[in-house]
């Protein structure tokens, strides 16, 4: 029994190690940040707005509602299934026919650095650019628009 553990594990860090790390951690990082999408809402904002440019002002709020929400489970989804399944091969992203492997945002929204004092250089002023609440429209704050 005892010599049976020790293979087994034996042969999961051997698996593991020949694929580097590279593969899985790129793996679990996109699974982490497609599963919080729903708290994220990029899927929504964007096929609110998508629908509403392509289709009409009322179809934004209707067709671009389910759109975004159907979106918003799928890609949830997506995120749980390579989390559970980050250690093992395939590496590559899946489902991508459907959904790009990396997130969605608006087109009108370009995302940045949160605005920080560790990350800003200009402290000492007492202020800087950055976006104060993303996922809220209108809420863009920036001093230096060429950033």
């Amino acid at each position: 029994m005892r010599n049976r553990l020790f293979l087994i594990a034996a042969a999961l860090v051997a698996g593991l190690g020949a694929a580097g790390c590279a593969g899985p951690e790129k793996k679990l990082g996109r699974g982490i940040n497609n599963t919080l999408e729903i708290v994220r809402w990029g899927e929504m904002s964007r096929s609110i707005e998508q629908a509403a440019l392509f289709e009409s002002p009322r179809a934004g709020y209707t067709t671009g509602l389910v759109r975004g929400f159907n979106r918003t489970l799928a890609r949830t989804g997506l995120g749980l299934y390579e989390i559970v399944t980050f250690p093992f091969p395939s590496y590559r992203p899946v489902w991508t026919n459907y959904l790009s492997p990396e997130p969605a945002y608006p087109d009108s929204y370009k995302p940045g650095r949160p605005s920080s004092q560790m990350l800003m250089t200009d402290v000492d002023l007492g202020f800087s650019g950055g976006d104060v609440f993303p996922w809220l429209p209108g809420s863009r704050f920036r001093i230096f628009e060429n950033q």
